[in-house]
């Protein structure tokens, strides 16, 4: 039987984390809020994700998802920066987790397939698939456009997860 699902997807970053919620009944999804949580990027490292954290718990508060899916983290050349979007990140991992939710995790490459069907793809195939896909939808910047973006991979993900899960079960 299917029933409502309402999906945050959640694209971590120090700056500006992204956030997308949808909601999925069956094969069909429809846009609910997406936006960004932002950062002082003057203030120190333990603030500023004290900021993300008090961000995206309110956001979680206001829309009351079900599910929660995050961006994993790409090592890039800057040790630094990989370690502080790694900090991001598990606060995008923890806020969900503390609200209950079941927190499940992609990469880069497998929300664009989802989303464009490929896995290598530009933003703005992103933007415009979103926008055959949910054509509601509503997103400013890239942060919030991926953060829909992950949220529906999980949409996507999520049946099969699902019936893994009631096998191991039987």
């Amino acid at each position: 039987m299917n029933s409502l699902i309402r999906i945050i997807g959640i694209d971590p970053g120090l700056r500006r984390t992204g956030w997308g919620v949808i909601e999925t009944l069956g094969n069909s999804l429809r846009f609910v809020a997406s936006g960004t949580v932002t950062s002082d990027d003057k203030a120190d490292l333990a603030s500023r994700l004290c900021q993300l954290h008090d961000g995206l718990s309110d956001v979680l508060h206001i829309h009351k998802p079900d599910e929660a899916a995050v961006e994993q983290t790409f090592v890039n050349k800057d040790a630094v920066a990989t370690l502080k979007l790694g900090q991001a990140r598990g606060i995008a991992m923890l806020v969900p987790a503390r609200a209950g939710l079941p927190v499940a995790e992609y990469a880069p490459n497998a929300v664009k397939k989802a989303v464009i069907g490929v896995g290598h793809g530009e933003k703005q195939q992103i933007h415009m698939m979103l926008k055959v896909l949910m054509p509601k939808a509503q997103f400013v910047g890239n942060d919030a456009a991926d953060a829909l973006a992950i949220a529906i991979c999980h949409a996507h993900h999520m049946g099969g997860a699902r019936a893994r899960l009631k096998i191991a079960n039987l």
